[in-house]
């Protein structure tokens, strides 16, 4: 073989060899290609599995979101004790009346021993006992009767009035419109089977349209009452508030409740953020303190602001069950020691932890904070995005920058021991609406869902005031519901 077929066939063998490169390289870049998609899918599956594994002991999800596969889930620690009445429990049992509606006498009519007649014969009590039960339930009808009169002065007639509240010839009273409308929107009753039950009850019959009209009129009487309501928490020292979605004929909206011990409101929106909430009118003129949870819309009010422990716990478990986070635990147990010790000082009838307590609980927050911090990767150069504005992170990240700028709304309590720990009020206050929810599926009228807000809001007032939910409804429908006491 000559030099020059030795060259050529060398440049042909280069240029396959560089063919064969060329072809690689694009393998390489399909292949870097897929390592990045894949583990963008990685985090993806990630994401998407935390998201499954979010309940309601572990996040701000409510509970009727759980279905029936999950565990019931308590932060409680089990103390190893039996249910039911424990070792020296007094107990308690149905007592006797002093004074009973009716007597029985049972007397023997013969001598037990000589078999002699003993009518007529006195005795003496020598042992009663009391049957407590029901009487038979029917409706109570009163005829009012107008009387026409001759003067007999004049001459001319004179004729009486009915009084204002009897506008029919026959018509229902207050106490069984109270009773429909209790049963329809405080105990969730749906219409038909409320209709039934009154039926049953008491033998009376009314329509749906009927229960509907009664509901109607207890909303429509009650909006000045409402407004007192309002006005009693924006006076409030200490208000909680939250919010819920809930569905108007199929639709998602929001139902938002601000609290106090004592008072209750309730009002929906389309919108769940500022748009509600100024619409609403409270935010934005409550100069208080707010007990919240985390959600930001709340932060751009600048009442004094609370955040609740048991969101953050729940957060915490998240953390510490789902991922690993030894820190989440550690924190928790911190947390928990301190609602320990603000309970313990709170029977001691205490204002606040001693400081030198306080600062020891304060110091072991921020410890673990630390801690935590030092520990988090930097990022590398070429890790850091290039564009402007808010960079994303992670769920934990941000979870730590709250505990951080929060500290203050979070530890508040050991300063003040008459704020709580939790939110607990305004979530208990809610807690009937995603009831309602589950038995009905949705509000088919903005009309039905404010007077919902209204009568709830009203009731639920009036039990945490002492008053009996039946006697506060009957003074609705005689058109003088009961006032509302500004307790704080």
């Amino acid at each position: 073989m000559t030099a020059e077929e030795r060259l050529g066939q060398l440049e042909a063998e280069n240029a396959a060899l560089r063919e064969h490169v060329s072809q690689l390289l694009v393998h390489v870049a399909d292949y870097a290609a897929l390592q990045e998609q894949v583990g963008q899918l990685r985090e993806r599956v990630v994401e998407l599995e935390g998201q499954l594994a979010k309940d309601s002991h572990n996040s701000s999800k409510p509970p009727s979101s759980d279905g029936l596969g999950r565990k019931p889930y308590s932060q409680r620690k089990p103390s190893g004790k039996k249910s039911g009445g424990q070792r020296g429990h007094i107990g308690h049992s149905l007592q006797m009346v002093e004074s009973p509606d009716t007597m029985v006498s049972h007397r023997p009519s013969e001598c037990a021993h000589c078999h002699g007649p003993l009518e007529g014969v006195g005795g003496q009590v020598v042992e009663h006992r009391q049957v407590q039960d029901l009487p038979v339930w029917r409706v109570e009808v009163s005829e009012h009767q107008v009387e026409e009169v001759i003067c007999p002065s004049c001459q001319q007639a004179s004729r009486g009035t009915f009084p204002a509240e009897v506008s029919a010839a026959a018509q229902y009273g207050p106490g069984i419109r109270a009773l429909a409308v209790y049963l329809h929107q405080y105990q969730l009753v749906p219409m038909q089977r409320t209709c039934q039950m009154l039926s049953e009850l008491c033998g009376c019959e009314i329509s749906e349209g009927t229960l509907a009209g009664w509901v109607a009129l207890a909303a429509e009487t009650l909006a000045p009452t409402i407004e007192q309501i309002v006005q009693g928490v924006l006076a409030s020292p200490l208000q909680h508030a939250d919010e819920t979605g809930v569905r108007l004929c199929g639709i998602l909206h929001w139902m938002h409740v601000n609290n106090t011990r004592w008072l209750t409101h309730l009002a929906w929106h389309r919108k769940r953020g500022r748009e509600a909430l100024e619409a609403i009118g409270i935010w934005p003129r409550y100069q208080g303190r707010s007990m919240h949870d985390r959600w930001a819309s709340y932060d751009r009010y600048r009442c004094l602001h609370s955040i609740c422990g048991a969101h953050v716990l729940r957060d915490l478990t998240y953390e510490q069950d789902q991922r690993g986070q030894a820190w989440a635990a550690e924190l928790k147990e911190v947390l928990l020691g301190m609602h320990v010790a603000a309970y313990y000082w709170r029977e001691q009838g205490a204002r606040c932890l001693p400081k030198l307590e306080r600062d020891e609980w304060v110091s072991q927050y921020f410890d673990v904070l630390a801690d935590v911090f030092a520990a988090q990767p930097k990022a590398l150069p070429d890790e850091i995005p290039k564009r402007r504005g808010r960079q994303k992170q992670t769920s934990t990240k941000n979870l730590l920058d709250d505990l951080l700028r929060r500290a203050d709304q979070l530890l508040a309590f050991l300063d003040d021991l008459s704020l709580p720990f939790t939110n607990n009020q305004a979530e208990r206050d809610l807690r009937m609406v995603k009831v309602q929810q589950k038995i009905a599926g949705t509000f088919r009228s903005e009309a039905g869902i404010t007077a919902f807000c209204r009568i709830r809001s009203y009731l639920s007032t009036m039990r945490k005031q002492g008053h009996a939910m039946l006697a506060a409804l009957a003074a609705v429908f005689a058109g003088r519901p009961l006032p509302v006491a500004w307790a704080f």
